[in-house]
């Protein structure tokens, strides 16, 4: 078994907010992630697949067909779009951890149709926060 990834890039705005709570309840929970005018975020994307090595080709997945399947299914989806208005099926609130999900949740079933089988998401938000999910 091996392991590769695949980076890729998108950015997109969302807000965090729950309508339940006060506004100053929102701004003290989620800070500037809660702006009422939203806010954006250079997302970077790592998708790894694991498999056995296929020996005519040498690879797990070709790549090229991996970084087309990201950028037809997810990153002309989220790019440049507002995570709470725009995606079709993103359902909970765009925290990177739902966004993490949706993103698996997508790959998930095409992946396994290229022969391999994805092994993690990380996603990161900012420089300094990512989230990593596995399917779990």
């Amino acid at each position: 078994m091996i392991y590769i990834t695949r980076k890729e890039h998108f950015n997109a705005a969302h807000k965090l907010y729950n309508e339940a709570w006060s506004e100053e309840k929102n701004d003290t929970i989620f800070g500037k992630c809660a702006n009422k005018n939203w806010h954006g975020h250079n997302y970077d994307l790592f998708v790894t697949v694991k498999g056995n090595i296929n020996p005519d080709t040498g690879f797990v997945v070709n790549l090229k067909d991996l970084s087309s399947l990201i950028t037809r299914d997810v990153t002309n989806i989220l790019d440049h779009k507002n995570l709470n208005l725009d995606v079709k099926g993103m359902f909970a609130m765009p925290s990177t951890e739902n966004v993490a999900i949706f993103i698996w949740n997508i790959l998930f079933p095409k992946i396994k149709e290229m022969g391999a089988e994805l092994h993690r998401i990380k996603l990161y938000e900012t420089e300094s926060n990512y989230v990593e999910y596995f399917g779990e």
